[in-house]
């Protein structure tokens, strides 16, 4: 099995390459983003050239910025980041109604104590406990997917409705990795299709992503998206530390795991069902950037993700699964994105039209790249 020599991407990863040198083409990729995405003065100059626009662009609004808030600790240093810039912030929470109590009292501590307005979307819990079943009877990896989807929507709800034009991201490729093109993949058509196949269909206060919607917050509304952290130098435990003695924050356990349902699919659903360990994507992208060795991450990979099965349990009791069913669930062939309809083709499709929404800011390269561009990948 070939592995990347400076990261630890193996040749089981979806559309992999490796050059003469045994470098992987996500190293290559991440070297052209630290190159378009610089840090240090450059990267400051950049952020506060944005912070002006926005501040002139808002002058008139109660709010300049929506900012997601999970109680995890990349939004919650995206909301003191923010502040230190003198911006006036607009939090905005999807619950999916599988919350962890730590998440929820992350969230409290941090807003009090910097003053932020917080905006939130409560899903019915049945609602929500019926498409997240739909998901799992399909066999897809993205059992996570409505919540995903309904967390961008809520940030564009928000903007739209206090006017807000811009929406800040806390996501770093430097910490967070590149996702091979594959294994993840989310659209509304994608939810619709399986809650209409295995459940009853119904949307009623789930927000879901429709393109026509998505379109006109992004045309008609003007609304944009910045990823902050892109230009920083962003250490996540020196970030972890600060936000423990300025906040009373606290560490949830790792990666995502500040709701049960992105807990479940991280750490059951994908490496059990699906066989595949997402911490490779983080890991890597900390070797990348000088935060952990190679070895170090190697190490990590060898240790099997950490699981409370009372979690597992409570899946179960609320969507209403027995023991037979349960095994029937685990049973079945894992599905891919492409055996049911999605977006996918309009977004190829629709390139030129992303490609311009891109550049102006209005979707992520991340979007642009893995959505927008045909997919060939062993399944």
């Amino acid at each position: 099995m070939q592995i990347c020599k400076r990261c630890i991407y193996d040749a089981t990863i979806p559309m992999i390459k490796f050059n003469s040198f045994g470098i992987c083409n996500y190293c290559e990729q991440y070297d052209e983003m630290c190159i378009q995405y610089p840090t240090g003065k450059d990267g400051m100059a950049l952020l506060e050239k944005e912070v002006a626009k926005i501040k002139k662009h808002q002058k008139n609004s109660k709010y300049d910025v929506v900012i997601g808030v999970s109680g995890g600790c990349d939004s919650s240093f995206m909301l003191h980041f923010a502040h230190t810039m003198g911006l006036r912030v607009l939090a905005a929470h999807f619950d999916n109604t599988f919350n962890s109590k730590i998440a929820v009292e992350n969230i409290k501590c941090v807003l009090e104590k910097l003053n932020i307005d917080l905006y939130t979307h409560v899903v019915d819990n049945q609602e929500y406990q019926k498409v997240f079943k739909s998901m799992l009877k399909a066999g897809v990896p993205e059992s996570d997917a409505p919540t995903d989807l309904a967390l961008a929507v809520t940030h564009y709800m928000a903007a739209a409705k206090h006017k807000v034009k811009y929406i800040w991201e806390g996501h770093s490729f430097r910490t967070e990795g590149i996702t091979p093109p594959g294994w993840v993949y989310m659209d509304a058509k994608y939810v619709s299709t399986i809650h209409k196949r295995f459940g009853d269909g119904k949307f009623k206060t789930l927000p879901m992503m429709w393109l026509h919607k998505w379109i006109k917050w992004m045309v008609i509304d003007g609304i944009k998206k910045f990823r902050p952290l892109y230009y920083l130098d962003y250490d996540k435990e020196a970030a972890k530390k600060m936000l423990a003695e300025t906040y009373g924050w606290q560490w949830y356990g790792g990666h995502h795991m500040e709701n049960n349902t992105a807990i479940f699919a991280d750490n059951y659903w994908l490496p059990v069902k699906h066989k595949y360990d997402l911490r490779s994507c983080e890991l890597s992208a900390l070797v990348r950037s000088g935060q952990i060795t190679r070895e170090n991450a190697l190490n990590q990979m060898k240790t099997p993700k950490p699981f409370d099965p009372e979690i597992n349990e409570e899946v179960k009791t609320r969507l209403n699964i027995s023991e037979q069913e349960w095994e029937e669930i685990m049973a079945i062939e894992p599905k891919h994105y492409t055996d049911y309809p999605t977006y996918k083709k309009t977004f190829e499709r629709l390139r030129p039209f992303f490609y311009l929404l891109y550049k102006g800011g209005y979707v992520t390269k991340s979007f642009y790249t893995k959505f927008c561009f045909p997919q060939t990948f062993n399944r």
